[in-house]
């Protein structure tokens, strides 16, 4: 078997494979004996007709499927001749050789990596105090998640629930989409249009009224884009906010704490999950950091071959998020094309070489102990975290899963050893304040 390894633009290889004819002609030969032993021929016994008869119907279709066999048994082989290591799989093109067979590989090979800049980061480091309003807020959110209205007989105010009728009009005629009976929202939330909502305030159930409603210029109907709409309202019922009381049996024993301290019990509970978050914000942070300063400071070739393979991943992903349901390659591919996750799969696949190289250079190993921590840390987010570990450790997938994030872990503690790393006070909200975390 002849090798040859051509190199071609960037990461890009070919490899030229020749296999000699004695030796296709020699598995052609050992396939027909075997298929003739089976073959049902007219005015044959199965595996007595003549070889010449079995060879004029089959010989071309065992000698395709002795190249494709050929191919499987020999690129191994070829890589090896030619030491090199494809990075994700190859497409292969099957040469016309007149004797024989020939085939080319093409593939991009792995970059080579210099890992020379990993005492260069800085890191800003959220130091995050948990106050007393802290709390305090996660257990007023606790409430409103518990929340109930409370019909009134006095006028609307920002908060209240109201039930409307109404009907829109543009220069005094109706349009689509601008009626509604029995419409229920909470006034000053957002639920609807901000002027709609801020004309309920001050009148009472039973009023009608009319109230102008100015549309956004961006407003998803072409026809009311930056219009002023006159809305003829006819208010139904308004109902007040009612929230749990702190003290309230059912409250507390929803969120797992009873008996005569449950108050306190309670925002002790809440001080030991607003921590966790905190640590788990702290650490999400820091964790961008590095990994966004690894990337940028050894800037690398990403293998063609492996975004392929990343693109699927990313798209059955965002499928998910989105609630597409089952959905077949190809309709997946037509609602989501690569176009939406190439930056994204080429970024991932980089970070994933970065970090393979940065374990093999340190010598980082995954520390079980850490995987354990991890699991309870996680399954402590649940009711029941003892089902949780046990589902996670009856799930290999989720599991391997599980240690990749560990080890990812590891390496970012490896390489805050190195940084810079400045504290910077900060309040809780802001931490856990998404747009916060963008602009940071």
């Amino acid at each position: 078997m002849q090798v040859q390894l051509e190199s071609q633009t960037g990461l890009a290889r070919s490899l030229r494979v020749q296999i000699p004819a004695e030796r296709v002609e020699k598995a052609v030969t050992e396939r027909m004996k075997r298929m003739a032993s089976r073959a049902k021929m007219p005015g044959f016994r199965p595996g007595k007709a003549p070889m010449k008869m079995i060879e004029a119907q089959y010989k071309d279709a065992a000698r395709y499927e002795v190249m494709n066999d050929l191919v499987s048994q020999t690129y191994g082989e070829a890589l090896d001749k030619a030491q090199v290591q494809p990075a994700g799989q190859p497409r292969i093109e099957i040469g016309n050789a007149a004797e024989g067979l020939e085939y080319t590989a093409h593939f991009d090979v792995y970059p080579d990596i210099t890992l020379d800049k990993l005492d260069s980061f800085v890191v800003s480091r959220p130091a995050v105090e948990i106050t007393e309003p802290d709390v305090d807020r996660l257990i007023e959110n606790l409430r409103r998640a518990r929340k109930s209205f409370s019909e009134v007989t006095r006028a609307a105010a920002d908060g209240d629930q109201v039930t409307v009728d109404f009907e829109g009009k543009l220069d005094g005629e109706a349009f689509q989409g601008g009626k509604g009976e029995g419409v229920s929202f909470e006034v000053g939330t957002g639920q609807f249009l901000p002027d709609l909502e801020k004309g309920m305030v001050g009148h009472s159930a039973g009023e009608s009224f009319t109230v102008d409603v100015s549309f956004p210029e961006d407003y998803r109907a072409e026809a009311l884009k930056g219009k002023t709409a006159q809305f003829d309202v006819t208010l139904k019922t308004v109902k007040e906010l009612v929230l749990p009381a702190l003290d309230d049996a059912e409250f507390l024993k929803a969120h797992g704490v009873e008996g005569a301290d449950g108050e306190a019990a309670l925002r002790a509970k809440s001080l030991v999950a607003l921590e966790n978050e905190r640590n788990k914000a702290i650490k999400g942070r820091v964790k961008a950091q590095v990994l966004d300063q690894l990337l940028a400071a050894h800037p690398i070739d990403v293998p063609q071959g492996l975004i392929a393979q990343e693109l699927p991943r990313l798209r059955e992903e965002a499928a998910n998020r989105m609630n597409m349901g089952k959905l077949t390659a190809e309709k997946a591919r037509e609602l989501l094309p690569d176009a939406l996750f190439e930056a994204t799969a080429k970024r991932r696949v980089a970070l994933g070489l970065l970090i393979g190289e940065v374990i093999k250079s340190k010598g980082i190993t995954l520390d079980d102990s850490k995987v354990e921590q991890t699991l309870n840390e996680m399954a402590t987010d649940y009711e029941q975290p003892e089902q949780v570990k046990q589902f996670y450790r009856s799930r290999p997938d989720l599991l391997q899963g599980l240690r990749a994030v560990v080890l990812e872990d590891q390496v970012v503690d490896t390489l805050m050893a190195a940084a810079a790393v400045t504290d910077v006070p900060q309040s809780l909200e802001t931490l856990l304040n998404p747009q916060a975390q963008a602009a940071g």
